[in-house]
């Protein structure tokens, strides 16, 4: 796992794992995007299936950071290099914890309960979809204040 620590590729002070990482989740609002666009054009199946694997990987991806920051010495070790002020940066970091968390909640719950309704023969449209489009649309505001919150955590450590 030593090829977590190298040179990341997006030319800051950052590894690889944390370019990887911020790569993705920059990328997260357009791929959640194409996936309502399958809602959109009533492919539901898909949307579906799209907006579950983007889940499954954006967990995989956050457990991936997870263990490169603690592999990589916790959040002191990253804080080291960076001239922005402590204090600061760890009020932004709280808040792009607290709207993540608060995401993948929204995120998980929205998944699970469109599934379970799948399930029971829910015709789309039907009466749970107002329900589902107002989740649906809490949870890519919160994903896309999570890639940006986590755009700004990078730059506050990596490039300023």
């Amino acid at each position: 796992m030593d090829y977590m620590f190298e040179a990341g590729f997006l030319g800051t002070r950052a590894p690889f794992f944390m370019d990887f990482v911020t790569l993705i989740v920059a990328l997260l609002p357009l791929l959640v995007g194409i996936a309502i666009s399958f809602a959109r054009k009533q492919k539901y199946e898909l949307h579906g299936i799209v907006q579950t694997l983007i889940f499954v990987i954006s967990v995989l991806v956050v457990g991936y950071f997870e263990y490169g920051v603690r592999l990589g010495g916790g959040y002191e070790a990253f804080v080291q290099n960076t001239h922005v002020s402590h204090d600061y940066l760890f009020v932004v970091l709280m808040i792009h914890i607290f709207i993540s968390v608060i995401t993948l909640g929204v995120w998980a719950s929205t998944i699970f309960h469109a599934r379970k309704e799948s399930k029971r023969g829910g015709i789309l449209p039907g009466s749970y979809s107002l329900v589902h489009k107002k989740a649906g649309f809490r949870t890519s505001v919160g994903i896309v204040l999570t890639s940006l919150t986590g755009i700004w955590v990078y730059l506050l450590l990596f490039v300023f």
